[in-house]
This record gives structure tokens, C-alpha cells and sequence, in this order.
């Protein structure tokens, strides 16, 4: 497929236990899509909400673009997220239910245009964090004694 990843959102996946995975698009500015192409985009804190019947990507930072001058974007301001009503419904119910949340998962440029990977996800406890942590550390090990080995 012809897309181009510009960021992930790793802490999502340390933070949350990810549920399920949807595609969005995103209503931005020109200068907006310039920065974002250019990488200056940050969704580390962001998370979705919904409002009105729509779906709202809050708190992601794209950078100002230099060369827009004074007609340029406010870099943090909230951005409609492009999804079916059936979809944006259903997540507004999955969303109500008690520690679910929409999380962006990954940014990317999908034939000239910028989407946005959202997640379902619950929220992970202390304990949780550190099972995950020791899980992968013991996956690297057998990983690594089955490479002395063969």
C-alpha cells in the first residue's frame, strides 16, 4: 500500500490495553498538512472525544508551519475527525462505558492524504504495565538464546 507513516504513539500501547482499531481522516489547514509532511507533529497526549454527533481529535500538536506566516494554524487546537455516523456512534457508546477511551495510535500519509489510526482502549493498571514489561523482556531472552543456539 502506498502510505508513509509520520508518527506513532508508543505510550498509547504501554498505557492502554487496545481494544480495537479504526482509520480516520482529518479536517486540517494547509499550513497544517505542510507540517505534518514535514514530521512536526506530535499525539503523545492527544485522545479523542466525541461532541455533538462528532468526533473531535483533542490536545495533538502539530508545529507552525514557518512559511505560512500570519495566515499559519493555532497548534493545538481540537481537529473534527472524518468517520461514518454508524462509526462515530458506536464508538460514542464504547466510549461511555466506564475506563474506555479513544486513543490516536499512529499518523500517517495514505494516497496524499493524512489519516489518523484511533484505538479503543481501557487503561492499564500498575500491575498490568508490569507484566507487560516482563513478558517482553522474556520473549527478548528466549529471542536471544535461540539465536546462540542456531
Amino acid at each position: 500500500m502506498n502510505s508513509k507513516t509520520i508518527t506513532v504513539n508508543r505510550k498509547a500501547y504501554h498505557d492502554y490495553i487496545i481494544l480495537e482499531n479504526l482509520e480516520a481522516g482529518i479536517v486540517l489547514s494547509g499550513s497544517e498538512i505542510k507540517s505534518i509532511r514535514a514530521g512536526r507533529v506530535n499525539i503523545r497526549d492527544a485522545y479523542a472525544r466525541p461532541e455533538n454527533g462528532e468526533l473531535w481529535l483533542v490536545n495533538a500538536h502539530i508545529a507552525a508551519y514557518e512559511a505560512a506566516s500570519r495566515f499559519g494554524h493555532e497548534p493545538n487546537r481540537p481537529r473534527k475527525l472524518l468517520l461514518h455516523r454508524r462509526q462515530i456512534d458506536e464508538l460514542t457508546a464504547m466510549v461511555s462505558q466506564k475506563g474506555l477511551t479513544l486513543v490516536p495510535l499512529k499518523l500517517y500519509i495514505k494516497k496524499g492524504t493524512a489519516k489518523l489510526e484511533l484505538g479503543v482502549g481501557r487503561g492499564k493498571k500498575l500491575h498490568d504495565k508490569r507484566e507487560t514489561i516482563a513478558r517482553r523482556d522474556t520473549e527478548r531472552e528466549i529471542e536471544r538464546a535461540m539465536k546462540r543456539r542456531g
